[in-house]
């Protein structure tokens, strides 16, 4: 049975932690096959936090590397949704 899994990073240090983030999507971007990203912007200024959805794609001994990796970095949450096929 086929797996889709979805995973959101909450980047609550965006502007330090991003281009650290940026550095492990790109090591595992054959896994990746959407990316979204969402801050808040305004005239004024841009949202120190940020969200990244993944829907990921490949062999999930490589998905679950890359999220170990992620957690290393202070201030990023990471939540995982698998659906079943």
């Amino acid at each position: 049975m086929a797996k889709r899994i979805v995973i959101g990073l909450f980047l609550g240090k965006r502007v330090t932690t991003a281009p650290d983030v940026q550095g492990v999507l790109t090591e595992y971007g054959c896994h990746i096959k959407t990316r979204i990203g969402l801050h808040n912007v305004d005239d004024m200024s841009c949202s120190g936090s940020g969200l990244i959805l993944l829907e990921m794609y490949g062999d999930e001994s490589k998905i679950h590397e890359m999220e170990e990796k992620l957690k290393k970095y202070e201030g990023i949450e990471i939540q995982k949704m698998v659906f079943e096929e």
